[in-house]
């Protein structure tokens, strides 16, 4: 059985890699500026299925192949924060962030190719953020790592230190859910063991 990940994420396909599957990458292309004025745990969903569909409409991918498609948002006062725009907004971000916590929502969209069933949720993770001073921000942002990655921070890289503490599954602030796409496949009547491939 084979998992077709409908993501650039370097981040999530080490997560897979690193749980025994070897998916194909397939990135979506999906305009995510296309979905706006939901609430940031149903918007992470929803750009999770736009994605998942965008790939497994393709042809030529593996039979029985199940498609994932991923989405992830940071949820601070309300608000949905994926990206930020630029290094500017990332350092504003951060200030905003330090000494709080947050919700990081990624949604989970996992469709049989074959069946053409769908099985989706939104898996969320709380977020601690330590009181990270303006110089320290400031570095952090300068490496790059905060621009490419949903909330401006990660927790695997070099802006783990700046995380205190998190309550949930850690592999959700990655930016995949590791039990939750297991729940995802076995709605779909698959076996999560069935993917391993190490």
């Amino acid at each position: 059985m084979q998992l077709v990940l409908a993501s650039a994420s370097p981040a999530r396909l080490a997560t897979l890699r690193n749980a025994g599957i070897e998916p194909v990458v397939i990135v979506s292309g999906v305009d995510e500026s296309q979905v706006e004025g939901l609430p940031p745990a149903e918007l992470a969903l929803q750009l999770a299925e736009l994605k998942c569909a965008a790939v497994a409409g393709r042809e030529g991918l593996p039979d029985g192949a199940l498609v994932l498609g991923c989405d992830s948002v940071l949820e601070l006062d309300g608000q949905a924060l994926g990206k930020p725009d630029d290094a500017e907004d990332a350092i504003t971000r951060w200030r905003q962030m330090r000494g709080r916590s947050g919700v990081l929502h990624t949604g989970h969209s996992l469709r049989d190719i074959a069946s053409g069933k769908v099985a989706a949720a939104t898996a969320s993770t709380t977020v601690h953020f330590a009181e990270v001073s303006d110089d320290e921000i400031a570095a952090y942002v300068a490496t790059g790592e905060p621009l490419s990655v949903a909330g401006a921070f990660t927790v695997d890289g070099m802006g783990g230190a700046f995380v205190t503490g998190i309550e949930g599954d850690h592999h959700n602030v990655v930016g995949l859910s590791l039990p939750l796409v297991r729940e995802l496949t076995a709605e779909l009547g698959r076996t999560w063991t069935d993917l391993w491939t190490a």
